[in-house]
C-alpha cells in the first residue's frame, strides 16, 4: 500500500474485536497504513446526563487505547494509529468513519460481545457487508490473531475462492489471485454443486441431469481458471452438496485460513451479500475477505497488494 492508505478497524472490547485488530495491525506493519480505530457509543449510554456525552466519549477512548496497548504491546508504537469513537448505529458509524477520509478497507470480528455493549455481532457485520463500497476483512476464529504479518501468511496458508460462475465471477478470482501472490500462497477456486429437489414423477432422471450439471461446472471451471494469465499456484475444484457447508468444509480439509467472497449487486437474484456468505461467516473458522462488486472506486486493498512486492 501507499503511504496514504487507511485501514479501519472495528473495536467493541470483545476478544473477537481483539483478533480483528491483531489482523488489522499485521497489515498496517506490511503496507504502511494508518490505522483507524473505531469504536461506537450507544446513544443512551452518551446521553446519561449525569455523565455527560464529552466525559462518555473520553472515557470511551482512553479504554480503546488501553486495548489497543494490551492487545498489540510494542507493535503498537510502529504504527500511525488514529482512535476513532462514535455514537450512533454501530454498521451506519463504522461505514461513515470508513468514508471520511476513505478507507481502502474494513477490517472487523463476526462475533462481538453480548448485552449493553453488543455491537458488531450478527446483524452488524452482515449490514456493512451489504452496504460497504470497500472491501471487508472479517476476522477468523483464531484464539490469538497473528502477530506479525508472517504469521498472518502463515496462518492463512492458501486462500479459497468460492465462484458461483454468475456474471462477475472472473473479477473475483483476479481480484482473489492477487491478494494470494501478494500473500506468496497456493489458491484454490471451488464451485459447489447445490443439490436438486426434484418432484417425485421425475426423481429418475436425477442422475442424468447431476452429470449434465457436473459437465457444466467442468466446463465453467476450465474457462475460468484460464483467465488468469501467470497464476501458477491455482488450482480448480468442483464439489456437491449445501454450498456453505461445503465451502467450510473444504476451508477446513484444505487448510485454507482465507476465503475470498464477491458481494453481489442488489440486482442479483443472491441478494446484495447472498444467504451462503453469512452463513460461511457462521460456520467457518477461516477469514473472510468480501470484496464488493462495485470496481469503479481506484483504491482497494486487494488493488494496491497487487502493485505491493511480494514480502
Amino acid at each position: 500500500m501507499t503511504t496514504s492508505s487507511r485501514i479501519v478497524c472495528g473495536i467493541d472490547f470483545s476478544e473477537g474485536s481483539r483478533v480483528a485488530l491483531r489482523s488489522a495491525a499485521a497489515l498496517g506493519e506490511r503496507f504502511g497504513s494508518r490505522l483507524a480505530i473505531v469504536t461506537v457509543d450507544d446513544p443512551l449510554l452518551a446521553s446519561i446526563e449525569s455523565v455527560g456525552a464529552s466525559a462518555c466519549g473520553d472515557d470511551t477512548r482512553h479504554m480503546l487505547e488501553r486495548l489497543v496497548t494490551e492487545t498489540l504491546g510494542n507493535r503498537a508504537k510502529k504504527l500511525d494509529i488514529e482512535y476513532v469513537v462514535r455514537v450512533g448505529r454501530p454498521a451506519e458509524e463504522l461505514l461513515e468513519a470508513a468514508r471520511e477520509p476513505l478507507a481502502d478497507a474494513i477490517v472487523m470480528s463476526s462475533h462481538g460481545l453480548t448485552g449493553i455493549r453488543k455491537l458488531f455481532f450478527g446483524s452488524t457485520t452482515e449490514r456493512v457487508l451489504r452496504d460497504a463500497a470497500i472491501p471487508v476483512l472479517v476476522s477468523g476464529s483464531s484464539a490469538t490473531g497473528p502477530s506479525s504479518w508472517a504469521d498472518a501468511v502463515s496462518a492463512v496458508n492458501r486462500v479459497l475462492i468460492p465462484v458461483d460462475f454468475l456474471s462477475g465471477s472472473e473479477t473475483q478470482v483476479r481480484d482473489a489471485l492477487c491478494v494470494a501472490e501478494t500473500l506468496g500462497v497456493a489458491a484454490l477456486v471451488a464451485h459447489v454443486i447445490e443439490p436438486m429437489r426434484l418432484p417425485f414423477a421425475r426423481r429418475q432422471d436425477a442422475l442424468r441431469i447431476d452429470a449434465e450439471r457436473r459437465a457444466r461446472a467442468d466446463q465453467a471451471m476450465e474457462a475460468l481458471l484460464r483467465t488468469p494469465a501467470g497464476q501458477k499456484r491455482v488450482e480448480g475444484l468442483v464439489a456437491y452438496g449445501e454450498p456453505a457447508e461445503e465451502i467450510a468444509k473444504i476451508a477446513h480439509d484444505r487448510h485454507a485460513g482465507l476465503i475470498v467472497m464477491g458481494l453481489r449487486a442488489g440486482h442479483s437474484p443472491h441478494g446484495r451479500m447472498g444467504s451462503v456468505t453469512h452463513r460461511v461467516l457462521c460456520i467457518s473458522q477461516a477469514a473472510v475477505l468480501a470484496l464488493p462488486p462495485n470496481r469503479a472506486f481506484a483504491r482497494t486493498t486487494h488493488g494496491l497488494a497487487c502493485s505491493a512486492a511480494p514480502a
